[in-house]
């Protein structure tokens, strides 16, 4: 799960019934059928602006004399000029036919509310609506360095909702790990800090957490590192993590980036060897609110599939136009799936050939994974039967 707007750029956004970020609710859209792409025709050269022409009747021609007639066929010569639009289908035929084998894909919350983490700002069952009892100042305190010093307890009431005792990735994480494995994943940048694409079994590499991540954590005093597990231990025993350093005491806070830090250096050392190779963008689960992480999209001429419930491409920001960013989306290079990031991703696997393989790979990680949590479970009724 993405802290709603950490980094270099905070901006404050009003609850759309979707999560902070635009991001997927669990419950399910129907995505209307895109048509299939059709060849664009050869533009003419006998004039640059045939909007602008009259065809000359010829021999045997009445649209000459005919005002209606006349009409029409300027109107078809304008639209033939237009290029045709991008379909889900020419996104996986470009995958199959090779032409698109250095994808990246930009991750934000929706990814994950099908593991059963909770949105940011859903009315009602978002994360900022069950910290209402702390009286925060406003809802993004809890990502504010200077109140976390002072009022640490809201951060950890959210990182306890984070962290679910059986945690597991979704089918869209393991799509991601799919594309890796088929050697077609350059790399998958997200916003997320919940971990999810290191338990589907994406290599630490291939993924650039943007926001920072709960995998590790430092005291905020001495700088001591300590591990997720340790924190997490402390967290869901309702304990504050305090530094055992001897005469230390510090709050230990996850590396996860708040309000007025620097992005981690990894981000936009990737950025620049990255963007330049990619071939195709998928973006899943983000309304790109957040900068710089938004940015990306703009910083890439290849097609792009956008996946969410609402369309991100309307969500352009201040401090984009001002660096001259368009915010209209191009059709003819760009698709916008309306849909849940799981049902996106199935279906793009659908006319990928992917079907089976990622369902396969679905059932049984998850299958290792409970198996692993029920061993654990055991471990630890056995362990306080004997103390």
């Amino acid at each position: 799960m993405e802290p709603v707007a950490p980094g270099m750029k905070k901006e404050e956004t009003q609850p759309t019934g979707s999560d902070g970020d635009g991001e997927q609710q669990p419950n399910k859209s129907q995505s209307k059928q895109a048509d299939r792409q059709s060849e664009p025709a050869e533009p003419s050269h006998a004039d640059e602006h045939p909007e602008r022409t009259v065809p000359v009747q010829t021999k045997g021609d009445s649209a000459g004399s005919d005002p209606a007639l006349l009409e029409k066929k300027v109107e078809e010569m304008t639209l033939e000029e237009k290029p045709a639009e991008l379909t889900l289908e020419a996104i996986a035929a470009s995958i199959k036919e090779g032409k698109a084998k250095n994808i990246i894909v930009m991750t934000g919350a929706g990814i994950s509310t099908a593991a059963g983490i909770p949105d940011f700002r859903s009315p009602g069952t978002g994360l900022y609506d069950q910290l209402g009892s702390y009286n925060l100042p406003s809802p993004t305190s809890v990502f504010e360095l200077d109140y976390f010093m002072e009022h640490p307890e809201p951060f950890f009431h959210l990182t306890k909702q984070l962290w679910p005792a059986s945690l597991k990735p979704t089918v869209a994480h393991y799509f991601i790990k799919l594309l890796h494995d088929k050697g077609l994943l350059l790399r998958c940048f997200t916003q997320n800090i919940d971990t999810l694409d290191h338990v589907a079994g994406l290599p630490a590499d291939k993924i650039v957490e943007a926001h920072g991540t709960f995998a590790t954590s430092h005291c905020l005093k001495c700088q001591e590192q300590y591990s997720q597990d340790w924190v997490k231990e402390k967290v869901h025993s309702d304990e504050l993590p305090v530094c055992e350093k001897e005469n230390c005491g510090g709050v230990v806070k996850p590396d996860v980036v708040f309000f007025g830090e620097r992005l981690p250096s990894r981000f936009f050392s990737m950025v620049d060897e990255d963007l330049p190779i990619c071939d195709l963008l998928i973006v899943m689960g983000t309304s790109l609110k957040v900068q710089p992480f938004a940015s990306i999209v703009n910083r890439v001429t290849c097609q792009k599939l956008y996946i969410n419930l609402e369309d991100p491409r309307h969500q352009m920001d201040f401090l984009s136009l001002m660096m001259g960013l368009s915010s209209e989306p191009d059709n003819s290079k760009e698709v916008f799936l309306q849909d849940t990031c799981d049902d996106g991703c199935q279906k793009l696997a659908n006319l990928l050939g992917w079907r089976d393989q990622l369902r396969k790979m679905f059932k049984d990680e998850h299958k290792i994974l409970e198996d692993k949590l029920a061993k654990a479970t055991s471990s630890a009724i056995k362990g306080a039967l004997y103390k």
